[in-house]
């Protein structure tokens, strides 16, 4: 297994493909590492022997000891350690850990190629399997490129005026195949290893061009990532973990990229492209059910702590919004849990968890991202949104005015209520916290994926057959 440090030492060596704000910047730009700080933690957790049991596993391909965000789920074991593992992180970090996307894809992939496999004799499996040995030998960090750009959002690929606005194959050669398109809303491409690409939708037997799956070294000729960093505010002295964390996403454009067969893992099998599709939703969305907990308890931790130091917390209406909270974070993992153990084995062996609780799970995470920030604003009140910089707070000049004036419970220092207040408005009010909350929405798909996913994998006529029985309907 890697280190954080050979993590940093590889993208550094990677070539320059990046751009933020109309410049090509290196992998250790600045605006880069608040990103990379949230990956590292996850070589930090492994390499810590007190976390070793969650953090790794043994590779069902070599036996060897790997990190589990490199691992194929054999068991319900596998996917509880996972979901568990990943709400550790995501509450150590302030946010999302953004290294599930990577082992997702995986998951769905190892399902997917034997599937196709054995229902159209391919190889994809054997593939699959030579490329995973590979990225966990060398503990590799993964981005699903899987949203296109989709164009006229009522027409399917084929239809489209400009073909690329799905990636497509447009050649194929004796020694692999070339594509061109673009992916949206790419998190942690900047600073991953490897851009695994998978189909975003259902295709038709028209569409067979655009049904493709594959992996490529993320800085690969032809690859432009086009991105967009965001983090806390920056601190000057009052210096305070969650500040260290940021992430980045990136519109990646394959500009006639060319990929050598043996890493492509679906090339016009158009049965197979909506089976992918919806595998790695599955597996990443029961991923949030470890993920978006982690968030509601920051949430929560920190609207318990401010009505504290408010002098509220023992109000009606704030132990009322609590166990709102509460109740959002416990449904969502133990909906979570409860997929674990009604997961399946696949033909290649792989785990999956339940489809209709993980959508369950991720519909009540998504449509909650809101309220529950909404409820910090209600108990933290103004504050957070006109809190002075932290620079007047240092000046001699205001420094006794505003430590003397942003006290509230006099058991508690001002530095701590500024601080307090100052992950408030980081939380609430910072360009990072908006990114976060429309990607609370939409990442691993939007609420409406979700209520489509489970009435349409849902046994409805089992409960009709329930209730004519309780009726007394015999016909």
């Amino acid at each position: 297994m890697r280190t954080a440090e050979q993590y940093r030492a590889k993208l550094r060596s990677m070539r320059k493909n990046v751009y933020i704000d109309g410049k090509l910047v290196e992998r250790d730009d600045p605006q880069l590492i608040p990103g990379q700080n949230v990956v590292a933690e996850t070589f930090n957790f492994a390499a810590d022997p007190r976390y070793a049991e969650l953090m790794t596993a043994r590779s069902h391909i070599t036996g060897r000891i790997i990190n589990r965000f490199t691992h194929i789920h054999q068991s319900v074991d596998d996917l509880l350690k996972k979901q568990e593992m990943t709400r550790l992180l995501c509450q150590h970090v302030g946010g999302c850990i953004q290294r599930c996307m990577g082992v997702d894809a995986l998951n769905a992939l190892s399902v997917v190629t034997k599937n196709c496999d054995l229902a159209m004799g391919t190889n994809y499996h054997e593939r699959f399997l030579k490329y995973l040995e590979y990225y966990q030998e060398n503990d590799l960090v993964g981005n699903c490129a899987q949203t296109d750009v989709k164009g006229d959002r009522m027409k399917r690929p084929h239809e489209q005026v400009d073909p690329d606005l799905y990636l497509r194959v447009v050649e194929k050669r004796s020694d692999g195949i070339v594509v061109r398109g673009a992916k949206a809303h790419n998190t942690i491409a900047p600073y991953a290893d490897e851009i695994i690409v998978l189909p975003t939708r259902f295709m038709t037997e028209k569409d067979a061009d655009w049904a493709v799956a594959f992996a490529i070294p993320a800085d690969t000729e032809g690859v432009y990532l086009i991105c967009r960093a965001t983090a806390p505010r920056p601190r000057k002295e009052l210096k305070a973990p969650f500040a260290d964390y940021g992430s980045a996403d990136s519109l990646t454009v394959f500009d006639n990229v060319f990929v050598p067969w043996e890493r492509v893992f679906l090339c016009g099998e158009t049965s197979f492209a909506g089976q992918l599709a919806i595998q790695f939703a599955n597996f990443h969305r029961h991923s949030y059910t470890g993920c978006k907990p982690a968030v509601t308890d920051i949430i929560m931790g920190t609207a318990a702590l401010v009505a504290e130091y408010n002098g509220i917390e023992k109000a009606s209406h704030v132990r009322d919004k609590l166990a709102q909270l509460v109740a959002v974070a416990e449904l969502v993992y133990g909906t979570g849990i409860a997929a674990a153990v009604k997961a399946h084995k696949a033909a290649s062996g792989t785990f999956v968890p339940d489809f209709v609780y993980t959508n369950v799970a991720r519909y009540h995470a998504g449509i909650n991202i809101y309220h529950e920030h909404e409820i910090l604003a209600d108990i933290a009140g103004g504050l957070p949104a006109t809190l002075p910089p932290e620079g007047d707070f240092l000046n001699p000049v205001t420094r006794d005015f505003l430590n003397k004036y942003i006290m509230r419970n006099p058991a508690v220092s001002a530095e701590n209520q500024h601080r307090c207040f100052r992950l408030c408005s980081d939380l609430l009010c910072s360009a990072h916290t908006g990114v976060r909350q429309v990607g609370g929405i939409h990442g691993g798909g939007s609420p409406i994926m979700e209520k489509i996913a489970i009435t349409g994998m849902y046994d409805i006529n089992a409960k009709k057959k329930i209730a004519r029985r309780l009726a007394g309907i015999e016909d």
